[in-house]
């Protein structure tokens, strides 16, 4: 049985599975393709990604792949808890350039689905976070891309001090929405 919550923006998604626990600890099912498809959610997964990063203030992203090796993630938190943000860049799309964010951890036992078309990045928020995501491609570095974490055009209220925070050098140097390529259809 799963939860399911819309976001707001067109295909974005809370998903919380359900968790059976006794004495000895926990089981749950995080993904059955049947009980997703059952929800209208039809996306085969071909690659699992997992992140570790030592210190809170970790950011990571935004990044996307562009077509024809854009990806669907479905993210979670295994340990730790992250504030997790998807951002339209569907050029033709009512909510381009609109952005929502969920804070995922591991005690809340929630997902988020973000489709193709969004770019995605997350900031740590306690030491030792551990996500792990199922993407819809594999890994493309001739179709990975990036935007600025604090595009003033996107204006994502990141819930951490900006003085604290620990990005990659690919991050640091992302260029802003309005000069990076986007998805046309």
């Amino acid at each position: 049985m799963l939860e399911i919550r819309p976001l707001g923006l067109d295909s974005l998604l809370e998903i919380v599975p359900r968790r059976f626990e006794d004495e000895r600890g926990f089981f749950s099912e995080t993904y059955n393709t049947e009980a997703f498809s059952a929800h209208g959610i039809d996306l085969i997964f071909v690659q699992d990604n997992h992140s570790y990063s030592a210190a809170a203030g970790t950011l990571r992203g935004l990044h996307y792949q562009l077509p024809p090796r854009a990806q669907s993630k479905l993210v979670r938190v295994l340990r730790g808890r992250v504030f997790d943000v998807a951002v339209d860049i569907r050029k033709h799309s009512s909510s381009f350039g609109q952005w929502v964010g969920l804070e995922l951890s591991a005690e809340k036992w929630n997902q988020l689905l973000v489709p193709a078309g969004f770019a995605h990045g997350f900031v740590t928020l306690e030491p030792e976070t551990e996500v792990i995501y199922k993407v819809s491609e594999p890994y493309s570095a001739e179709y990975d891309r990036a935007i600025r974490f604090d595009d003033p055009q996107i204006g994502i209220v990141w819930p951490v001090d900006r003085g604290g925070l620990t990005l990659s050098a690919k991050d640091q140097s992302a260029p802003l929405l309005a000069d990076a390529p986007v998805f046309e259809a």
